[in-house]
């Protein structure tokens, strides 16, 4: 029997269904991009952005034919994370269930390890 390697991030149906949306309006390949940058009121702050291709070194997950990708650096900062979509009465967001933040803002974009 083989092991199948689970990938390092994650992405839930509905962000997949998300990104999907977008990426067909856009008439752009469903490739989200999540990157961690130094700032925000924690430390770290997340960001997304959409991507064209994925790059030598990138983690991919996918789901439904979407893939989320992150860079190698950024990596060590969400690995195990899960990248999900939320729409309720604080509006419509991505967010990072990351279980390698110690902490983070209000808003749920920045955090600290």
């Amino acid at each position: 029997m083989v092991a199948l390697l689970q990938p390092e991030i994650g992405l839930t149906p509905s962000a997949a269904a998300r990104v999907a949306a977008i990426a067909a309006k856009q008439g752009k390949p469903a490739i989200l991009r999540l990157s961690v940058e130094g700032g925000g009121c924690s430390g770290f702050q997340y960001k997304f952005g959409f991507a064209d291709r994925v790059e030598d070194g990138d983690e991919v997950a996918e789901l439904d034919g979407v893939r989320l990708v992150v860079d190698s650096i950024s990596l060590d900062l969400v690995r195990g994370a899960n990248v999900d979509f939320v729409d309720n009465l604080g509006g419509a967001h991505f967010t990072v269930q990351n279980p390698n933040a110690a902490s983070g803002c209000g808003c749920g974009t920045s955090f600290s390890v």
